[in-house]
């Protein structure tokens, strides 16, 4: 058996190199003319995003062994999964600033290669000082099962771009147009550089994912502390991200368990956090099937209260 890979600097740059070089093909190339993605398009950009993570898991087999690959694939899981209930409030976002559907993936775009660098320096930040203060590990456990008891409480609220700091901050700072110029982000009007409300909705995308940010990069700190894991799987499954939002947007009604699943999965992740000093033989396996188990049965659960319904009705 080959001795595992050691992570160093070539392999970071290379595995960032190229995912700007995916993200350039799919602006520049894929995505050039602004369109209304169909559901059959993103339905099948999404699985190309989750079997090129799929093959890079594999790929790490013989560089890092079976069970970092696990440990990628499962905090990948996490991690899609926890997105989903980012990709309700990003349509509620883009509902409350009316925006035309072809301009959205713009957005999206955008949002995520913003997603990518704030949450690479949460990353840096959270590896860190789990090596300087180990015991911050279980304020993060914590933190987790008080998020996921809060959630499961919490009632779905509406968007508020008004109460959003940022956005106030955004308006006050810069002058602004009060309607779309295409998918621009700035426009010129009377000599004079204006910047559109795709700004302000962009704004309200990245504080959004910064929030959920919050909760998922502690969440995968639970199943591996090695850095270069815990990024990789935050890049392919926030990537993956934008395809999703154009699958799930119109069907998340449809779902109504499964922010009681992800619930559940943050308090999973949360106390196993806590009791990992004494229980340490929760291997990466273990720890992919429970969550997989939540969130599919969250799914089932909730297809099968809307079945039942549909068949009333």
């Amino acid at each position: 058996m080959l001795e595992p890979v050691q992570i160093s600097l070539r392999h970071w740059i290379g595995f960032v190199v190229c995912i700007l070089v995916f993200l350039a093909l799919d602006l520049g190339v894929f995505h050039k003319r602004a369109h209304v993605v169909r559901f059959r398009e993103a339905l099948l950009w999404t699985t190309f995003w989750f079997l090129l993570a799929m093959l890079f898991a594999w790929s790490l087999v013989p560089k890092m062994g079976r069970e970092h690959a696990l440990e990628f694939v499962t905090g990948y899981i996490i991690e899609l999964s926890l997105s989903m209930d980012n990709v309700f409030v990003i349509a509620l976002i883009f509902s409350f600033f009316q925006v035309p559907a072809q301009y959205q993936h713009r957005v999206l775009f955008w949002g995520v290669l913003g997603a990518l660098v704030m949450r690479g320096v949460m990353i840096g930040l959270g590896t860190a000082l789990i090596v300087q203060f180990h015991w911050i590990l279980y304020v993060f456990g914590a933190f987790l099962v008080f998020s996921g008891i809060k959630m499961l409480r919490s009632k779905e609220e509406g968007v508020h771009p008004d109460k959003n700091p940022m956005v106030r901050l955004a308006r006050a700072a810069f002058p602004m147009t009060a309607e779309f110029d295409g998918q621009r982000f700035v426009t010129h009007r009377d000599g004079q550089v204006l910047f559109t409300p795709m700004v302000l909705v962009l704004v309200m995308v990245e504080t959004t994912d910064l929030v959920f940010a919050l909760d998922s990069i502690p969440a995968i700190f639970a199943v591996t502390q090695n850095p270069f894991i815990v990024f990789t799987s935050n890049v392919f499954a926030i990537l993956g991200l934008r395809s999703l939002y154009f699958v799930l947007a119109g069907a998340l009604k449809y779902f109504r368990y499964l922010k009681a699943g992800l619930s559940v999965v943050l308090v999973f992740i949360g106390l196993k956090m806590l009791v990992a000093k004494w229980v340490e033989d929760f291997s990466a396996a273990w720890s992919l099937g429970v969550v997989g188990l939540i969130i599919v049965g969250s799914i089932v659960l909730s297809l099968w209260a809307a079945w039942r319904e549909n068949r009333r009705a």
